[in-house]
């Protein structure tokens, strides 16, 4: 696995879908202070690094799900991978909205969920794992049964960690942080000085940089 996590972060940081500026941090929606900002959507632009991802979920629920009965993407930005993924896997997919569609039938889950179907909900990033783990609950709510949920990166934040443990599902990443870390310092991306600051921003990201 650790060998896919180290090819998928070498894609991702070559088509600069992550970007790493401790010096000159972003802001997320949130009001954290972030030095590493991650936009997966950029993959779907790249059919190689598309498609090398596409078989590396399928891979990877192959193996640890073969129960698989369904794919939930994640809106917005797991939508087209988890698409994607179905299709390789030959399974239905639904999608998973973060409030109900505001008109026509006020939908929050999108496609057919049969009930006591085992699905694998795919995300594109997990930073505290709330919205993620929100729509699990969905998809556990309309009645399925979320058996495990995949990721295309995780800044493997202690909270989340947390989060999943109380909620009960595994998260299994093909790229997570620590990788990332010692991939761009191999590369030259950045200094051992910024390597301290930025494992002190994943410790405590909601106070980093105040």
């Amino acid at each position: 696995m650790e060998n896919i996590q180290t090819e998928v972060t070498k894609r991702l940081l070559e088509i600069n879908t992550i970007k790493i500026q401790p010096d000159n941090p972003f802001t997320w929606a949130s009001g954290w202070k972030s030095p590493i900002y991650c936009d997966n959507r950029k993959t779907l632009s790249y059919p190689e690094t598309r498609s090398f991802i596409r078989d590396a979920f399928v891979q990877l629920i192959q193996e640890k799900y073969p129960e698989a009965e369904v794919i939930a993407g994640v809106a917005t930005g797991a939508i087209a991978i988890g698409a994607l993924v179905a299709d390789k896997l030959g399974l239905p997919f639904i999608y998973v909205r973060s409030k109900p569609k505001g008109h026509g039938l006020e939908n929050l889950i999108e496609g057919d969920l049969k009930p006591f179907k085992k699905v694998v909900v795919v995300e594109d990033l997990v930073s505290t794992g709330i919205s993620s783990l929100k729509a699990a609950e969905a998809v556990n709510n309309f009645g399925g049964d979320v058996v495990g949920m995949v990721s295309i990166f995780t800044y493997n934040f202690p909270l989340a960690k947390e989060n999943f443990q109380k909620a009960g599902i595994e998260l299994t990443s093909l790229s997570r942080y620590q990788i990332l870390i010692d991939f761009s310092l191999e590369r030259g991306d950045i200094t051992k000085d910024q390597v301290e600051s930025l494992m002190e921003w994943r410790e405590d990201p909601a106070n980093w940089g105040k």
